[in-house]
């Protein structure tokens, strides 16, 4: 049987898995920023500076990540399902997710530079980054809504 036969029934389930984890995705991407711009008001090697040091990491691996890949692993069998349909929305989407997720990785590098005292960015840097991923976000979904092509 191939590929797109055998993930026909499971559809409904790719949807919500693809859903689902998209949200988790997003509230990291929205809240990991937030956390930058305290950041930068801790002293290095501060009690404070360590507190967002362990909530940055944690964010990343246990939710960031995990969503990130559940994100693209069920957006990737859904688009082998004979309901993906097909047009240039779906390439525009992708292309917007490319972009989602080297926004995640730049992110994760600035959380390495916080962990090494390393920081070089401002809290205003990160107030206007915090802002990347909800654009990205809005066209994502107005594509998925509207497939405008």
């Amino acid at each position: 049987m191939p590929v797109v036969d055998a993930l026909a029934p499971a559809y409904l389930w790719l949807k919500w898995l693809h859903v689902a984890a998209a949200i988790s995705w997003m509230a990291g991407m929205f809240y990991l920023p937030r956390l930058f711009v305290y950041h930068t008001r801790a002293t290095p090697g501060s009690e404070m500076d360590l507190t967002f040091r362990t909530m940055e990491l944690k964010l990343l691996r246990v939710i960031m990540n995990p969503a990130m890949i559940a994100t693209w692993a069920a957006g990737l069998l859904l688009s082998l399902t004979p309901q993906a349909g097909a047009g240039g929305w779906l390439h525009a989407k992708i292309a917007l997710v490319l972009i989602l997720s080297g926004v995640h990785g730049m992110l994760s590098r600035y959380r390495k530079d916080f962990a090494a005292g390393a920081n070089r960015r401002s809290e205003k840097f990160y107030r206007m980054i915090n802002e990347a991923p909800t654009i990205l976000m809005l066209l994502i979904v107005a594509l998925v809504i509207f497939k405008p092509f």
